[in-house]
């Protein structure tokens, strides 16, 4: 099983908290990679693998997820959460920005986000590293 890249993810009140943080993080080298209305993600330029996200909302699920894990094979990994007996906190499914995701919750309350990017290919964490949630 391949792990392509683990985002947090940070919930915050409103647009004017994310634009703070972005500010912030700015200071440390990230640049904002997408922006969404609701999800804003910033990543280094040099390693666009490492990402952090904020979130105002989550527009499909009921819960910000803390942590957002990209994977390589998705099903799969979904497949071995609901045979481990893990709490699924939302079921699989493609969303329309581009990725296949679920919910699932660690032993310690935290929600993490699995995805997979739809859009297969060698250079797909470089080129779509803002499509994130």
């Amino acid at each position: 099983m391949t792990i392509r890249r683990i985002v947090p993810n940070v919930h915050v009140g409103s647009e004017a908290a994310v634009r703070t943080n972005q500010d912030f993080y700015g200071l440390l080298g990230f640049e904002e990679v997408m922006h969404m209305g609701w999800v804003m993600t910033m990543a280094s330029p040099a390693n666009p693998t490492a990402q952090i996200s904020f979130f105002t909302e989550e527009r499909t699920a009921h819960v910000v997820p803390d942590l957002s894990v990209e994977v390589e094979d998705v099903d799969a990994v979904y497949a071995q959460v609901v045979a481990s007996g893990a709490e699924v906190v939302r079921e699989l499914r493609d969303e329309e920005w581009g990725v296949r995701r679920f919910f699932v919750r660690d032993p310690g309350g935290r929600v993490v986000n699995v995805l997979t990017h739809l859009r297969a290919g060698p250079t797909s964490v470089q080129n779509d590293v803002g499509d994130q949630p």
